[in-house]
């Protein structure tokens, strides 16, 4: 069964401005949701053992508020935003070399992850709390799985695995728990708006 994600809830329910077309909001949300990916990719908490940047949380839950096709299209903007120069990645690496260099998998997965996260919300994950934690370590998967694939063969497995993942997981945690908290929230404001 298709459920609606959040931004279609929003855009097409109570909320809806009549003034902005369809096409229009969606071409909104696409540039707004970009605009976050670099934001938070260029924000920095300090964490340990490793600074932690809001980037992946914010990937999967554009994928998990915005559906496949509008969470995939916002995160290719975003990468298409990289790779013409624009400093939108994380680092100091810009253009086609971020997305070629030892960190590509991880962008790469970005996209495919939030078209996952986009298909899960569409079969009503994300509105709970355990749904949203699983639809969460799904996404972080792909992103692993797909990043540190790439980075082995720059630094091998074993330093692939300590560098690109492992120093990660407690902000990952971290961030899950965020979205764990959001997502629900979330969907219990806009339901409770239909009544």
């Amino acid at each position: 069964m298709r459920h609606h994600v959040l931004t279609d809830a929003i855009l097409f329910g109570p909320f809806a401005a009549k003034a902005m077309s369809a096409p229009m909001a969606k071409a909104f949300l696409i540039v707004v949701g970009s605009l976050l990916l670099a934001v938070s990719a260029q924000i920095k908490i300090p964490f340990y053992p490793v600074p932690v940047t809001g980037q992946t949380l914010v990937v999967l839950l554009i994928g998990m508020t915005y559906g496949p096709r509008l969470g995939g299209a916002t995160v290719a903007a975003y990468l298409l935003q990289g790779a013409m120069g624009l400093p939108v990645f994380a680092g100091t690496t810009v253009g086609m070399a971020a997305l070629l260099g030892p960190t590509g998998g991880y962008l790469a997965g970005f996209l495919v992850a939030a078209v996952i996260m986009g298909f899960l919300a569409e079969r009503g994950m994300g509105r709970s709390v355990i749904s949203t934690v699983i639809a969460m370590v799904i996404g972080n998967a792909v992103i692993y799985a797909m990043g540190v694939s790439w980075l082995t063969t720059f630094i091998g497995m074993e330093k692939a695995l300590m560098f690109g993942m492992a120093k990660f997981l407690y902000g990952d945690a971290l961030k899950l728990v965020i979205a764990a908290c959001l997502m629900p929230v979330a969907w219990s404001f806009v339901k409770s708006t239909q009544k």
